[in-house]
């Protein structure tokens, strides 16, 4: 790991360097991200200024840190549905992993998400780049899944596998980063999951799932 004149970062920088992020982090939880100055993260973090420089070379800058290690775990929703059944019970049972997985994995990383999500749609390549690599994740084993169904004769064939998962996958996404508003609609926290589910399922298989 180096810093930003290209030196390498000895333990002690490399703590320091992790704090001015996860002091970041916290406080894009709580504060606009056009409101958070570099002698905020510092002060937040017990250091200076001038160190916040050696790591990053803005705040901009180590948003895209951040933003970059949380779409690296976002590749585990692959696990979601990579190699999962779609038939029967078992299919009712990976839709609802599915969307289990998206609501936890956007409630645990919220505040960057919201970060991820304005920069890609202000038009910035980076933040579109790793938005697309959290999508990814499900986007092609989705795909992968309603192709094989199709193959068994389970869906129509006129179908478009890859037209199906990127509308499951954008639906889960702006679900997922909704949640809170849900209840201004009259919809509970634990009822969301399993309509959410239905969808899916539907989507997926063409059927009302087997419970």
């Amino acid at each position: 790991m180096r810093t930003v004149d290209g030196r390498v970062a000895g333990r002690r920088g490399q703590a320091t360097r992790q704090k001015l992020l996860d002091c970041l982090s916290e406080m894009l939880s709580s504060s606009p991200y056009r409101d958070v100055k570099v002698i905020d993260v510092a002060r937040k973090a017990g250091t200076s200024p001038a160190t916040f420089y050696q790591y990053f070379p803005d705040v901009e800058g180590a948003v895209l840190e951040i933003a970059d290690q949380v779409a690296a775990e976002g590749a585990g929703l692959t696990g979601t549905v990579e190699g999962c059944s779609w038939v029967g019970k078992a299919g009712w049972q990976t839709a609802q992993e599915l969307v289990d997985g998206f609501l936890e994995f956007w409630r645990k990383n919220d505040a960057i998400l919201r970060v991820v999500d304005l920069g890609a749609a202000e038009g910035d390549k980076r933040f579109y780049k790793l938005r697309m690599k959290i999508l990814n994740s499900v986007n092609g084993s989705l795909a992968d899944a309603v192709a094989e169904l199709q193959a068994k004769g389970k869906v129509d064939k006129d179908l478009n596998p890859a037209a199906i998962a990127g509308s499951v996958v954008v639906m889960l996404a702006a679900a997922a980063s909704h949640q809170k508003g849900f209840s201004s609609w009259g919809v509970k926290q634990a009822e969301l999951k399993p309509h959410l589910a239905l969808l899916v399922h539907l989507a997926v298989t063409g059927k009302k799932p087997a419970k």
